[in-house]
Parts: C-alpha cells; structure tokens; sequence
C-alpha cells in the first residue's frame, strides 16, 4: 500500500503540467522581481538598482528564457526574454540609458497576453 502511494506521488509530479510548461521557475520570478509595490524589477526601472539586485534579476531572466511558457510561440517567448536580459546586461555595465529599454521590454501584459495560461 505504501509503495503504491509513493508510486502515485511520483507520477503526478513527474507529469505535472506546470514541469513541463517552466511554470515554477517563471512563476517564481514573476513573484521575486515582479510582485508589489516594491519590487526589484521597479528599482531596475527607476535605475536604483544595485549591483547585486541587477546580478539577481539577470539570473532569473537568464533562467527563465530556457523554459518554456504556458502558451504561445517558443520565438516569441525567446524575444520577450532575450530583450530583459540585454536591457539588463548594459544596466549592469553601466550604460543608464538602457533603463528605457527595460521599460519597454518588462511590459507585463504584452508577455501576459501572449504567454501566460490559466
């Protein structure tokens, strides 16, 4: 009785739609960098971010973009991602200029639209 458990418990995670849609790692960047009223992707847009908010939120873009989202094309998805991280890497080097970039591409309900489901 108890391996039977197990065995469902394993095959429910391993075919959890959210594993293969990359749901847990956008849904958890989305959370970290994207939620309140003080959240860092708004640091990033004011260009107040420090060196280590820009590393972080850079990484969760970097591991976003190798997921795949709920919906929509996987180019789409690719330019979406591929626009955050290079807005990001020049803020990081210190071109200022690209906070205008990152307010084009961190334009939440064009990726909405387009990418989340449910």
């Amino acid at each position: 009785m108890k391996l039977n458990r197990i065995v469902a418990l394993l095959a429910a995670v391993a075919f959890s739609p959210a594993l293969f849609a990359g749901e847990g790692v956008i849904a958890d960047a989305m959370k970290k960098f994207h939620k309140g009223e003080t959240a860092p992707c708004k640091k990033v847009a004011s260009g107040e971010a420090s060196a280590s908010e820009l590393s972080a939120i850079l990484k969760s873009y970097q591991d976003m973009a190798k997921e795949t989202p709920a919906k929509g094309t996987s180019s789409s998805w690719k330019e979406k991602c591929d626009a955050l991280i290079a807005a990001v890497t020049a803020l990081k080097s210190g071109n200022k200029a690209a906070t205008s970039d990152y307010k084009k591409a961190v334009n939440c309900k064009a990726c909405h639209d387009v990418h989340k489901g449910k």
